[in-house]
């Protein structure tokens, strides 16, 4: 992952969602509230960007976004390339539902190669990176509070082998991970702090490496083959490194040849897939730490991968502006290459059920390809500002997009389309 950070790069991606104003407009476009899913369906902007008072259209200034942004590449006109090879599959999916958009909750991106700050652990809770705070979000009861302060100091309450109990100071955090009732938060420093949501206070603090190039990229959690649940850090000094999470122990430690930028454990529990600086993507076995297949195709740096719930499907996603999908049987090409609209694939979810993957941008766009439909159909959820990350609730039933921008940062909830989706209903 590039050591570059937020302040080095271009100032016309990372502004306002439609750039430069007055005091007066920003004024009246701070005043900005809530859109529900009524509210849209009777023609307000899902964002509530007024564009009947602004002097471009809606569909001008995405034009000028298509025209403008700028995708960074580690690897010269990696994008361009793609761009004449590949073709995009149809829009026309309506899989899921705008269903409310939140002004109240603020997300932030502190790397801008790293998106993966938004979990939903229910259809109704979401958990998520503002400035230097882990924030929960509710849904049901529209209340927003705050888990975990990493602005000043945070040290263990509990003590475990290995922990630092002088804690951490001032963490920038770099990635999230929340399962169940469990959240580890990644910091630039090689930091991992761990904490039970069910419990007072943080159980377990540890600094993976204290090697120069140490920001965690990735943190995955997942049932363990020996019972109980383990997780995977991925980080910036090649190495991805294994956790318990009943005594908080390293089990293993595996060095590669290239910063690690991601990882996703197979259903099976039996291989990862490793991805990284560098144009190949490896599957490893996740006893042993040994390759044993390599995938070859993408033309630039990787930072999302997943698995398909049937075990022999997978994805990766590049700064090439792909998403390629894999087949373990035969990986010597990819089954689709899936090609963004502006910029990096920096996040893929598939749904539990298996019949959605959903890719993010690094902004504007989140598509919903049908699994059913070979990958050649999709839902494509535009909107306007930089993606911090995009999650489905364990029942696939919700999807919360988060939203970066110095106007309109928010939190977007689309539910998913049923036949008596008639109903705006909780239940």
């Amino acid at each position: 992952m590039a050591e570059d950070f937020l302040d080095d790069m271009d100032e016309d991606n990372h502004g306002g969602a439609v750039g430069d104003m007055d005091a007066d407009e920003y004024d009246m476009l701070t005043k900005v509230t809530d859109t529900s899913s009524a509210q849209a369906r009777n023609g307000k902007d899902i964002q509530g960007i007024p564009w009947e008072r602004l002097n471009i259209t809606r569909e001008e200034y995405r034009l000028t976004r298509l025209e403008q942004y700028k995708n960074y590449e580690n690897i010269p006109s990696s994008g361009e390339a793609v761009d004449k090879e590949c073709k995009q599959m149809e829009k026309g999916g309506n899989y899921f539902e705008f269903f409310h958009n939140t002004r109240l909750v603020k997300p932030t991106i502190l790397h801008f190669q790293l998106r993966n700050l938004v979990w939903a652990t229910s259809k109704h809770d979401v958990y998520l990176l503002s400035n230097y705070s882990v924030m929960h979000w509710s849904s049901m009861s529209c209340n927003l509070s705050e888990i975990l302060n990493f602005s000043g100091h945070v040290a263990p309450t509990e003590k475990h082998p290995g922990s630092l109990l002088e804690g951490f100071t001032q963490t920038q955090i770099s990635t999230l991970a929340v399962k169940d009732n469990l959240l580890i938060a990644g910091g630039f420093q090689g930091e991992l702090t761990f904490k039970h949501l069910d419990r007072k206070g943080v159980a377990f603090c540890t600094r993976t490496t204290y090697d120069d190039n140490a920001i965690t990229n990735a943190i995955e959690i997942y049932d363990s083959l020996r019972g109980g649940i383990n997780f995977l850090a991925s980080n910036n000094d090649s190495t991805i490194r294994e956790y318990d999470t009943e005594r908080y122990q390293l089990l293993n430690n595996f060095h590669f040849p290239w910063p690690v930028n991601h990882t996703s454990v197979s259903p099976d529990r039996r291989l990862v897939t490793v991805i990284g600086d560098h144009l190949d993507g490896l599957l490893v076995d996740l006893q042993n730490g040994k390759t044993v297949a390599t995938v070859v195709g993408h033309l630039d740096y990787s930072f999302a991968s997943a698995w398909h719930p049937d075990g022999r499907i997978f994805a990766t996603g590049n700064q090439d502006k792909t998403c390629r999908v894999w087949d373990i049987r035969n990986l010597s090409t990819p089954v689709v290459t899936l090609k963004g609209n502006l910029g990096a694939v920096r996040s893929i979810r598939f749904s539990l059920d298996g019949q959605f993957m959903v890719v993010a941008e690094p902004a504007d766009f989140v598509h919903v390809y049908s699994t059913q439909a070979d990958y050649r159909k999709r839902q494509e959820i535009d909107f306007f500002g930089e993606i911090s990350g995009v999650s489905l609730s364990p029942d696939d039933e919700s999807m919360y997009i988060g939203i970066w921008d110095r106007t309109y940062a928010s939190l977007l909830q689309y539910n998913r389309r049923h036949s008596y989706s008639y109903l705006d209903s909780y239940m």
